[in-house]
């Protein structure tokens, strides 16, 4: 008997397609993650469905983030505090940004309760060495509380200082509360936080994953960078945990990134953040209504001049709060909407917000580094950057290492210090956070920031996009088909 393997190989064909149309339909998304994930399960029939298993099903929702309601109480009622302690009916030249931008104000405020701080204090960083320095400062001087969540936490130099340093305060009866990503943290294991353990600190992994090869959703990663010392002191912004981040790894060289030090109610937002995010984290720690004290928000009598609201995104929602903060800024823009972005992976609504904006005659730039971290990634980055690059905005290569900010400013008046990239993957599938400023002086400062990086960077024009070769082209366009599940 003589087995037709054609016949064979047409019924494995359709029962594939079969189950990947199955597969793909059965949960909501849009429709470009479909059509993504049809080409995946299609044309890779085992791959497929492997990669699927890890990076396609969706996040179930009914364990996370409990208590909102209450930390949200808490948050209000400290707020209320905050501004009888500072004289909050004081006028500052940032509430006039802040009634310029009222429709953003109010969409945050609806979308993600993002409450708007006053008078707050924010220096920026844009170097690890000197970012490191203060933190560890910080943390020398906590008394009460150290919470700290970052997707990456390396156990490496500047990892291994952090580490003894929350070690050394743990015994002192600080509390000390870590949250790591077991992605982002590859080769961190629960074993390298276990003296921190020891000293009567607590660290899980998001979510409490166990193994990062037993994670059937390292889809869903906790990219957020957050630092809470006392609740008075917050950090936010691109940097992690790492050595690479000092630019001591010679892969990427110099480190380019940009953070901000909070000092003012804006570190409430960032407290809040931690709280949800360590209740849907650890399983037997819960910080439950009687922890939720105000010691966690306490009123400081600090008076600085920058207005803010801290807003956070992730699949836990639908609204996608961060991308539509971006896109809020990119239509505002009268004058001028630079960006600095590791990854270019709009969406649609994404790129026709900056199509509108370049073709209304506001000078749209876009920074993003010459070097790859991820090859599929760059390369869809590279095809985005020539689409816009042909549509007006001016598209810079940095050329000084690698560049990790993600930040945004427009017209000296509102910017955005945060972790969402500008891709698909920060919009829908990582959970981030950023901080919406509302002030001249510190967005005059993130302009003359991007001006400085300007100086080591390559603008893009669209001949010198059209003299790439067609093999590069290929790839460019073929990881932009990947585009929303890199």
């Amino acid at each position: 008997m003589t087995i037709d393997w054609s016949m064979v190989f047409n019924v494995i064909v359709v029962i594939n397609a079969i189950l990947a149309i199955f597969t793909v339909f059965r949960e909501k998304r849009d429709i470009a993650a479909i059509w993504a994930w049809l080409l995946v399960l299609v044309f890779l029939p085992l791959v497929g469905f492997i990669a699927y298993a890890f990076l396609g099903r969706k996040l179930p929702k009914n364990r996370l983030f409990k208590l909102h309601k209450h930390v949200q109480m808490q948050l209000d009622e400290r707020l209320n505090e905050q501004r009888k302690q500072l004289g909050h009916d004081e006028k500052t030249p940032a509430d006039e940004v802040v009634t310029e931008a009222k429709t953003a104000v109010d969409m945050f405020m609806t979308t993600d309760q993002a409450f708007l701080s006053r008078q707050n204090k924010v220096h920026i960083f844009t170097d690890g060495n000197s970012l490191f320095h203060k933190v560890i400062g910080d943390i020398e001087a906590a008394k009460k509380s150290i919470h700290i969540e970052f997707y990456t936490f390396y156990n490496d130099q500047i990892g291994n200082e952090i580490l003894n340093l929350l070690v050394k305060k743990a015994r002192e009866g600080v509390e000390v509360r870590v949250i790591y990503d077991s992605w982002g943290s590859m080769g961190t294991t629960r074993k390298f936080f276990q003296p921190l353990v020891d000293a009567g600190g607590k660290a899980f992994p998001f979510l409490n994953t166990r193994s990062v090869l037993l994670d059937f959703r390292i889809n869903f990663r906790d990219h957020r960078k957050i630092i809470v010392i006392d609740g008075t002191i917050g950090y936010t912004g691109g940097f992690n945990i790492g050595d690479q981040y000092l630019g001591r790894k010679k892969k990427f060289g110099n480190w380019r990134d940009t953070h901000i030090r909070i000092i003012g109610s804006g570190v409430f937002g960032l407290q809040a953040r931690f709280i949800l995010d360590w209740n849907a984290t650890s399983p037997r720690d819960q910080i439950d209504e009687d922890q939720v004290e105000p010691k966690y928000f306490p009123v400081t009598t600090t008076k600085g001049n920058v207005n803010m609201q801290i807003v956070s995104s992730g699949p836990d929602s639908d609204l996608q709060q961060i991308k539509m903060g971006y896109i809020k800024l990119i239509t505002m823009a009268k004058d001028y909407c630079w960006i600095q972005s590791p990854y270019l992976i709009p969406d649609d609504s994404m790129m026709d917000a900056l199509r509108i904006a370049a073709m209304s005659g506001v000078d749209v730039r876009i920074m993003v580094p010459s070097m790859p971290d991820h090859p599929f990634v760059y390369r869809a980055t590279q095809y985005y950057a020539r689409q816009l690059a042909e549509e007006g905005v001016k598209i810079y290569y940095y050329g000084d290492g690698f560049i990790h900010a993600k930040t945004m400013v427009i017209d000296d008046k509102i910017s955005s210090v945060g972790s969402a990239n500008l891709d698909y993957r920060s919009f829908k599938l990582n959970f981030e956070i950023n901080a919406f400023i509302y002030d001249q002086k510190f967005s005059a400062d993130l302009r003359d920031i991007f001006l400085n990086d300007i100086d080591v960077s390559e603008l893009q024009t669209p001949e010198k996009f059209e003299e790439q070769s067609l093999w590069l082209k290929f790839k460019q366009t073929f990881s932009r088909l990947l585009s929303p599940i890199l």
